[in-house]
């Protein structure tokens, strides 16, 4: 069995896509305490996270993620306001950006960290689609303040690399260096 030390309900859904038989207990760790390149957060975040819970199950598989958003080499996270959602939407409006997610997987045996970067252009988003898409509430649980599966809005003109990546677990990635 896997530990999914995540409590995302996408990573949730992806894991299912390599396998049904895993659990969830969500790290508890102090994000704030890595400082590196935006570019190494997510692999830093996703060993911190996969010790944390590996230490107190040592005899169980462990899989921990993070992604984040990155343009202008600024880390855009969850906005925790409505305005924030919008300030990000806006900078992503009409331009490329790059989502990574760093995972690490450690057994008995094994321990990998990998990062994937997925390069995600948006569409030129207008104030209002804008507004009526935070008004769903969908955006302020989600690193860029978007959620690349929310299809009834327009957001994204096209990505290369992983839609798993953007969502929150590279899944492919995963099968091929771990199942």
């Amino acid at each position: 069995m896997i530990i999914l030390a995540s409590g995302s309900p996408r990573r949730r859904e992806l894991i299912k896509k390599i396998t049904t038989d895993f659990t969830v207990i969500p790290a508890d760790v102090d994000e704030s305490i890595i400082h590196v390149p935006a570019c190494d957060l997510p692999g830093e975040l996703s060993k911190l996270k996969a010790y944390d819970v590996f230490q107190k199950y040592p005899n169980d598989k462990v899989l921990a993620c993070d992604t984040v958003v990155i343009i202008d080499g600024e880390v855009l996270g969850k906005p925790h306001t409505k305005e924030k959602a919008f300030e990000m939407l806006k900078k992503l409006s009409g331009r490329k950006h790059v989502v990574i997610s760093g995972y690490t997987l450690i057994s008995k045996e094994k321990e990998i960290t990998r990062t994937v970067r997925t390069y995600v252009y948006f569409n030129k988003l207008s104030d209002d689609l804008i507004n009526k898409y935070i008004e769903t509430g969908s955006p302020m649980d989600k690193a860029g303040a978007y959620g690349i599966q929310d299809k009834e809005f327009d957001l994204v003109n096209h990505i290369e690399g992983s839609f798993d990546n953007v969502i929150g677990l590279p899944t492919e990635d995963l099968k091929a260096h771990w199942f």
